[in-house]
């Protein structure tokens, strides 16, 4: 199988995904249980467990970009494994 996207570009994808799952998550977290931190003031949203839906949405998507990119990273360390003549 060959990788669809370059090399850089897949662990770049991997890196941000990894950081955005991470980061997505704790805020969800926070929206989820109301902390008058992000829900506390007139300008807050006040349905925290609403945005802790759409924020644990994204964390799905970046999840699935996290395992798409990895897979291509794998891919491209496979075949250059194999096929590539390495000078040492």
């Amino acid at each position: 199988m060959k990788p669809i996207v370059s090399a850089m570009n897949a662990w770049s994808c991997v890196v941000i995904s990894f950081f955005a799952v991470i980061i997505l998550s704790i805020l969800a977290s926070q929206y989820k249980s109301n902390s008058p931190a992000f829900t506390g003031s007139e300008n807050q949203p006040e349905d925290g467990p609403a945005v802790a839906a759409s924020l644990y949405t994204a964390v799905f998507i970046y999840a699935a970009f996290f395992v798409f990119c990895g897979f291509q990273a794998l891919l491209h360390l496979r075949s250059s494994r194999r096929g590539a003549i390495a000078l040492n």
